[in-house]
């Protein structure tokens, strides 16, 4: 449950592996030297690159640099999850992009890629697509496909940098702590009271010295980590079409205009809002029934 060395194999004569693992009830905080390309579709996860903690819902398509400490995107999902996942080898950037003078772009995105980078809207539609396609292809034509899809990476705009600064894994070599440890009593706990002093002790650290420690890995205060927790809980329960009310209580608030501020401040909009705009009411056999707008677009 510490932070562990993934060692990847790649097939004599590819530069790289698409694979889709799945890893669901494995709490797998790693890192490896090799560059990875990501993308996960779920109704709701949580993402955990770096110092970066958030959720996404949906999917997500994210770049991870070289070294960059990770939780494996699937952990605790308890929905549908499908998860496609790119790794390149370590020596790819030194000996086929840097001495090409066409790639410099895509030079500077994998040199970049260290801050974990989320992609979205149309750029991650159309790499998803060809993501998908990659393993049809013989080995020529897979390598041309993953350079084109590093070139729509690196010239695009839809991005989001997770971390502001380098988190590899010279930041998090001294960790000693079980950070699984830590998301097992959250996920066990996150709909009663969880409470710091009672981990502290589970992890054997004095309070003060936890709260010190739990603000360092995540930059978050473990109060700020345990409601975004909830937050993200709250949507899988949304996307199940349980009313905002029952959602409030059922991760744990005892507040239903601090559920819908909180809420609000974590994704831009209220839980109302959330569910309408990922669900609608249709008619089957003259039933009533629920789609997910977004998810039923993916199938």
């Amino acid at each position: 449950m510490k932070i562990q060395k993934e060692t990847i194999e790649f097939e004599k004569g590819k530069s790289f592996k698409v694979f889709a693992p799945s890893l669901k009830n494995c709490f797998f905080w790693h890192y490896h030297p090799e560059i990875e390309l990501v993308y996960v579709e779920a109704s709701n996860g949580i993402r955990h690159v770096g110092k970066n903690i958030s959720g996404f819902t949906d999917s997500e398509l994210l770049l991870i640099g070289a070294n960059v400490p990770h939780l494996n995107f699937d952990y605790g999902i308890q929905t549908e999850c499908k998860q496609l996942v790119l790794q390149i080898r370590e020596n790819f950037l030194q000996d086929i992009i840097i001495p090409v003078p066409e790639f410099e772009n895509i030079k500077n995105l994998l040199e970049y890629s260290y801050l974990g980078l989320s992609f979205s809207g149309e750029t991650k539609n159309i790499v998803v697509k060809k993501l998908q396609l990659l393993k049809e292809k013989n080995s020529f034509e897979s390598l041309m496909g993953l350079i084109e899809i590093l070139q729509i990476l690196a010239n695009s705009t839809e991005v989001h940098e997770l971390n502001k600064e380098d988190t590899r894994i010279k930041w998090f070599l001294n960790d000693k702590i079980r950070m699984g440890t830590i998301y097992d009593y959250i996920h066990e706990n996150h709909d009663k009271k969880p409470n710091v002093n009672e981990i502290a002790q589970i992890v054997s650290l004095s309070t003060p010295a936890f709260c010190r420690y739990f603000k360092k890995q995540t930059n978050m205060t473990f109060t700020d980590f345990v409601n975004n927790y909830r937050i993200n809980q709250a949507k899988i329960f949304l996307l199940k079409d349980s009313s905002v009310t029952e959602v409030c209580f059922q991760v744990g608030f005892e507040s239903l205009s601090y559920f819908n501020k909180l809420f609000k401040q974590h994704t831009g909009e209220t839980p109302s809002e959330f569910k309408k705009k990922h669900f609608k009411p249709i008619e089957i056999n003259g039933r009533i029934g629920v789609i997910n707008r977004e998810s039923s677009c993916n199938k």
